[in-house]
């Protein structure tokens, strides 16, 4: 029997702390209470049996007292009794009061209330004794006809699983449900009769198929998505059927319920490589997605649209959709528009690139105007990052795009998307020469605006980096002599405070307000009030106000600028007094902010770094040396054009091995398969896809990665106990996403009857236990599997301890118990590696306040080979380019980053040495900081780093 097919029909919660009745004392309510107390003795009655406990002698009491009665209550409890309790005697014959029991169903098959009738038919599916259900068949047939669907849709399961398990005693099953069908008209019971036959005589399922499928848009939805199911399964087995089905399958994807749309554009898919089909797959995911409102929905069936995206031949019929792609964008969840935007940009190409950045455009003017919700900023800092991610690929739409996006320079509380904008400006204006006028122009233009130091201090650089002519030196000049005010600034912001205390023009008492108090009486309340209550802070200009907050890194930043500019200018005009007018000034707003910095006025003073900067700026002014002048004016433009160059270079590494990974090699010798010439059983090219679902539901999944399955396994096994303990456990621990199942063998070792053997577990950490096993009674050397389900919250190492505790048969000692080992939950499997920008991941390692040092105490002695087996025992991602890492000068540094499937982010930051002055073979030594935003993540991962940082020797 499979795992799918081994099906757990009843659960039952019982009650720890209740002590077990007595057998004599449930005899005496069975036989003489009421409804009520022989309803609860009968339920204590179902626990015992499922403890383990035989009650042979209750049998016939039930038959006599209990099943008679009508109740409904008690026919339901009747069902779950018979079902559990021993039907055999020892040898494995068929006990003689079952007879009586067989005709009480027969009766119940017979019983004008439906309920009881259907009820008694679901039953009957869980009963695996031929000889019980040989005198019922007549009785389950005629429910065929009973006017009540309910009991015509379990009837049908009924016959399925008789059929199943004993052929002989319903031979003509599949000819009497296919007549059923043909003249059933309600939805379930149709879609149990044609599961049947799916399952049971696929050729009768086809032929009932073929009579109707014109009518298939007409069905149900649960019998559509069973259809749906068949097609694929016959294709799937017999690709010559495709032709017949495919029409079908087309006809379904107009269906009113989206899961059927979902299951038909996956099978056409599966089945059909055409670009039709590839496109009505496509457009019916993308309907779905716009028209489904749960987020889940959307990003289940986005990953599908990328699956499809990454076969090579489908990619080109999916760029024609780009623009319904887009249409997914309305939603407002973050991560949806994030996938959408991602799989958008995949799917660029020269064709759609204008329609694309035109919707963008609209976007991101779009989100200007929306500031209610909370991730707008996130959204417009990911369309800028798509719209620069176009431009470079498409220089020809830089044009278009960058005059839009400067408008959001001069955002204050945007500061994500405005540094995005200010990196991308940077790239235009180095990489395309045309677009430099543009730029500048622009830039000057929204100079004045802008109110954040950090894009201040980019722009400065921009602007003094790329203008090269009269006017346009001449225009920062200006901006930044506006944007200062008037100097000297000392004397300006002294003259103005003493002119505000003498202004008393300016200051008027507000007329007095008479109030009432809470008591009755009468207040009167007066307030001095000025004219112009912050005019210092709201006048100030943009500059002044940095600098007077003590912010003096953008002045070392401007006295950069003033120098770029003014040596070019000195190139650039001939006249004399015009050059040292022009220098001169440079040198006064240099020496006007130093001043500043050295009073009291700022908040904070200046610090010696930046003096340093601004007395070399004003040195170099004042000699114009011809170094000093290439390196400002040169070198700083040859180290972006370097940096764009290697980043440029990167990301062509990076997508060159993506192309490769996803286009098929064929070998000049690989066999060639005709489908003509296949045996069926060995048409193994693809998995069937509902099989797998399955599998994957019920956390069958084997690992890819995993080459021999067996040995995996064993590693996951734990010896709970020694082997001379008087019970043996050991646990083999599957971790399946989200919960983890513990299946532990108990084996007992003495010669004497365990009775209510117990598992008991607890667990330390984010973890909790589902449900309590329940007891088992074990037999002298017998063996048994207890299976336990603990559920995981978030990322960190879990323990799970307990004991296992039993009475020994006969004995009247208290009960024994044996302590188990502790079972560790290991972290990686739930960390998986994934990649950030370097933006992003200082971002995160400021914000997030848990940090654990690790100090390395290894026996490697190479610094790579550290790295790498930090990596391969982290689930980490080296976020650092390899070329950065290559070579050898006994120092490294890396940033690691990786994610947890609950979404949570750790980084990590490796600084290691090699100690060279110890010799060759010294180990390599330093420090790995971690960082996380729970506690928990950060201790764990710095735990299985302590853990794993010796290599073993083999």
């Amino acid at each position: 029997m499979t795992a799918a097919e081994n099906v757990c029909y009843t659960l039952i919660n019982v009650p720890g702390d209740t002590e077990p009745p007595s057998e004599v004392s449930l005899k005496a309510d069975l036989e003489k209470g009421e409804i009520k107390a022989k309803t609860e003795a009968l339920k204590k009655v179902i626990i015992m049996i499922l403890n383990g406990e035989k009650l042979p002698g209750l049998l016939m009491t039930i038959i006599r007292f209990v099943l008679p009665l009508q109740d409904h209550t008690i026919k339901k409890l009747l069902l779950v009794f018979w079902e559990i309790v021993p039907k055999t005697t020892p040898d494995g014959k068929l006990l003689q009061e079952m007879i009586l029991v067989c005709d009480a169903y027969r009766k119940d098959l017979q019983h004008p209330n439906e309920f009881i009738r259907g009820s008694t038919l679901r039953f009957l599916c869980k009963l695996k004794e031929p000889e019980l259900l040989e005198p019922l068949m007549p009785a389950i047939r005629a429910c065929l006809e009973h006017r009540h669907s309910y009991v015509r849709r379990n009837a049908v399961l009924a016959i399925y699983t008789i059929y199943r398990n004993f052929e002989n005693l319903i031979p003509d099953a599949p000819e009497l449900i296919h007549d059923f069908l043909v003249n059933e008209k309600d939805a379930s019971c149709k879609r149990n009769a044609f599961m049947m036959l799916i399952h049971a005589d696929q050729d009768r399922a086809l032929d009932y198929l073929s009579t109707c499928i014109d009518q298939v848009h007409t069905f149900g939805d649960i019998l559509q998505l069973v259809i749906v199911e068949l097609i694929y399964k016959v294709c799937h087995a017999n690709p010559s059927e495709r032709a017949r089905f495919i029409r079908c399958i087309y006809n379904l994807l107009q269906s009113s319920s989206p899961a059927v749309r979902y299951e038909a554009a996956g099978t056409l898919v599966t089945l059909s490589s055409a670009p039709t089909a590839i496109k009505a797959a496509a457009q019916c995911y993308i309907d779905l997605i716009i028209k489904e409102s749960d987020n889940n929905v959307k990003l289940i069936v986005l990953d599908r649209l990328i699956e499809l995206k990454e076969h090579p031949t489908h990619e080109r019929v999916l760029q024609d959709l780009v623009m319904d792609i887009l249409r997914v964008l309305t939603t407002p969840d973050l991560e949806v528009r994030k996938k959408t935007l991602q799989l958008a940009l995949d799917l660029v190409s020269s064709r759609n690139v204008e329609e694309l950045v035109i919707v963008l455009k609209k976007e991101v003017i779009k989100t200007n105007n929306v500031t209610e919700h909370e991730d707008t900023d996130k959204y417009r800092q990911l369309l800028v990052r798509t719209l620069h991610s176009c431009s470079v690929r498409f220089p020809d739409m830089a044009a278009n795009v960058i005059p839009v996006l400067m408008e959001f320079l001069s955002d204050t509380n945007e500061a994500a998307a405005a540094a995005d904008v200010l990196e991308f400006v940077r790239e235009a204006i180095q990489r395309f020469d045309n677009l430099r006028p543009l730029i500048i122009e622009k830039m000057l233009e929204v100079f004045h605006a802008i109110k954040t130091v950090k894009i201040y201090r980019g722009a400065l650089w921009i602007l003094a980096e790329y203008c090269s002519t009269k006017d346009d030196i001449q225009s920062v000049m200006t901006e930044v002599r506006r944007s200062l005010g008037e100097i000297p600034i000392v004397e300006n912001e002294i003259k103005k405070e003493s002119g505000e205390v003498k202004s008393e023009e300016e200051v008027n008492v507000a007329p007095a307000q008479r109030l009432v108090t809470e008591m009755g009486t009468y207040v009167t309340q007066s307030a001095l009030s000025s004219s112009r209550p912050s005019k210092k802070e709201e006048d100030r200009p943009p500059l002044r106000g940095f600098l007077l907050d003590g912010d003096f890194y953008v002045a070392a930043s401007l006295a950069t600028t003033l120098t770029k500019i003014a040596l070019r200018y000195v190139a650039i005009v001939q006249d004399k007094k015009r050059q040292n007018s022009f220098v001169a000034e440079a040198m006064l707003i240099m020496a006007t902010v130093l001043h500043l910095g050295k009073s009291s006025l700022p908040k904070k003073p200046i610090t010696d770094d930046d003096v340093d900067r601004i007395s070399l700026c004003l040195r170099v002014l004042s000699d114009c040396p011809p170094l000093m002048s290439d390196i400002f004016n040169r070198e700083c433009r040859r180290s972006l054009s370097h940096m764009l160059a290697a980043r440029l270079e990167e990301e062509k590494l990076s997508q060159k091995k993506e192309s490769e990974k996803r286009n098929v090699m064929v070998h000049a010798d690989d066999p060639i398969s005709f489908m003509q010439l296949t045996a069926k059983n060995e048409m193994t090219s693809k998995e069937d896809q509902f099989q797998l679902s399955l599998l994957a539901a019920m956390g069958n999944t084997q690992r890819k990665e995993a080459t021999d399955p067996l040995a995996s396994k064993l590693n996951k096994v734990t010896q709970l106990t020694g082997f001379s303990d008087p019970v043996y456990a050991e646990a083999y621990v599957h971790v399946n996403q989200y919960d983890i199942v513990l299946d532990v063998l108990v084996v007992n070792q003495t010669s004497d009857t365990l009775q209510n053997c117990t598992l008991e577990l607890a667990t330390l950490g984010d973890l909790k236990l589902v449900e309590k096993p329940s007891p088992l009674t074990l037999a002298p050397h017998d063996f048994a599997n207890i299976k336990a389900n603990v559920k995981v919250a978030s990322t960190e190492n879990g323990i799970i301890f307990g004991n296992i505790v039993y009475d020994v048969s006969g004995a009247a000692s208290d009960r024994n118990c044996v302590v188990l080992s502790d079972i560790h939950i290991d972290i990686m499997d739930y960390i998986q590696p994934a990649s950030c920008t370097d933006a992003e991941f200082r971002q995160m390692w400021a914000e997030f306040e848990w940090e654990n040092k690790v100090t390395v105490n290894t026996n490697i002695t190479d610094l790579n080979e550290y790295l790498q087996h930090i990596l391969s025992s982290t689930n980490m991602k080296c976020l650092t380019p390899e070329k950065a890492l290559s070579g050898f000068c006994g120092f490294m540094a890396a940033n690691l980053y990786a994610r947890s499937i609950f979404g949570e982010d750790a980084l990590a930051n490796v600084s290691i040495e090699k100690p060279i002055h110890l010799g060759p073979e010294a180990p390599v030594s330093g420090h790995i900081r971690i960082r996380a935003k729970s506690q928990g993540m950060a201790l764990s991962l710095g735990d299985k780093i302590n853990l794993s940082q010796k290599k073993t020797v083999s």
